[in-house]
């Protein structure tokens, strides 16, 4: 029998109690640590915090208004909107006034179990209110004696510790494919030039713009399409991660946007042409054929009879459409790039055979490198998954007051 099973038998073997998160932990709003100035820089040493999945913003020389966090006195930063959090044990500021400064409010709670306890908790908003007071606050958790709350949390600190390490490991390994994707795309998209002529694989090349080779996207009026439902692809619907497209909204007449939207089809690119979203780029699935995107997007269709979409796709995912984007944007507060300029880009189109071939290359090494279901992508979200099942297996306890009403 191991420690923790005897702690058990010895202290709960009947169920423990449960207790609201807010019995037990306090908040404190984040005003005074606020930072000031956005101009962060990594040879200034304090971190400014999201308790989103960034994190650590930047680095800034405010020296004032600092939350002194340590080892000894950690604390949770709580985005009071999505309820993200993370553990916290230096010094730092904060970016955002939507964030609750959580800390132990009770000798019952081991704070780094209540932590642990939290992660456990599933729940998403449904809409952009304040969580902590009115809802999250208000959740239950298994409150043991504190010799097994500890020994929970040595498990759980061993655990994650080795997880880290593994993970890490896997991650800088996926980091060097995507490196070596990256490289080989731009290696297979770069033609040669040879006596004045541009060649691919032995195959002549002409530099064409953009728009010589894609046809415009229709787009839509709201007043000639009065009750007619869409999906709507917005900003946040592109992951930056792998391309893909998730989240579309339901749209139509009684909410939609002033502007006129373009009508998408299967294989047509949308990209991101404001400097947040650059790289949110997507290929239009079969599923999301005949639904809207913003107007933050642009919309190309590749023109069939001298290009492929997926080859269209491809060229602009490399550094140089990308360096041209950033290059060409225009505005101070929301910098973006305009059609017409997005248009103006040369690519090289090689024959239709040679485009097959570039394309089946890389959709072959971006599977590897993107596909959550293979490689090593799913070797890192299985190991996730193995950790989250065994915390949830340690933080399950019966419920003292369903044997006591019974």
């Amino acid at each position: 029998m191991s420690k923790f099973d005897e702690l058990i038998h010895e202290l709960c073997l009947d169920g423990v109690e449960y207790r609201e998160l807010g019995s037990v932990i306090s908040y404190e709003q984040p005003t005074k640590y606020i930072v000031k100035s956005s101009k962060y820089n990594d040879e200034y040493s304090i971190p400014v915090l999201t308790a989103g999945q960034t994190f650590i913003l930047g680095y800034t020389d405010e020296d004032f208004g600092l939350f002194e966090a340590s080892s000894v006195k950690p604390v949770i930063i709580f985005d009071d909107f999505t309820t993200s959090f993370h553990w916290v044990d230096f010094t730092f500021k904060v970016k955002s006034s939507a964030m609750k400064m959580l800390t132990p409010c009770s000798d019952e709670i081991d704070f780094r179990f209540a932590y642990y306890a939290m992660r456990c908790i599933s729940y998403s908003p449904q809409d952009h209110a304040r969580q902590w007071i009115s809802i999250y606050s208000k959740f239950q958790i298994p409150i043991p004696p504190l010799p097994i709350q500890e020994e929970i949390v040595r498990i759980l600190d061993k655990f994650t510790k080795l997880e880290a390490e593994l993970e890490a490991e896997l991650e800088a390994e996926l980091e060097a494919r995507k490196k070596q994707y990256e490289y080989y795309r731009n290696q297979l998209l770069s033609p040669i030039e040879k006596d004045g002529k541009w060649y691919m694989n032995g195959n002549e090349v002409e530099w064409m713009t953009l728009g010589d080779n894609c046809l415009k996207a229709s787009n839509i009026k709201w007043n000639e399409n009065s009750g007619i439902s869409y999906g709507y692809i917005d900003l946040s619907s592109v992951s930056r991660d792998n391309n893909k497209i998730t989240d579309v909204k339901a749209i139509d007449s009684s909410n939609a946007p002033s502007r006129a939207q373009q009508l998408v089809e299967f294989e047509d690119v949308i990209f991101g042409t404001t400097r947040p979203t650059l790289r949110r780029i997507s290929l239009i699935p079969k599923e999301y054929h005949g639904h809207i995107g913003s107007t933050g997007f642009c919309v190309l269709r590749a023109n069939r009879n001298t290009m492929l979409p997926r080859f269209l796709y491809y060229n602009l995912t490399t550094d140089s459409f990308n360096t041209y984007v950033e290059n060409n944007q225009e505005g101070a507060s929301y910098p973006s790039i305009s059609d017409s300029m997005v248009k103006k880009f040369s690519i090289p189109i090689p024959p239709l055979s040679e485009q097959e071939r570039i394309v089946s290359i890389l959709d072959r090494f971006d599977a590897l490198v993107n596909d959550i279901s293979i490689g090593l992508p799913a070797e890192i979200e299985a190991r996730r998954k193995q950790y989250e099942y065994y915390r949830g297996k340690l933080l399950s306890f019966k419920n003292i007051a369903d044997k006591q009403e019974v």
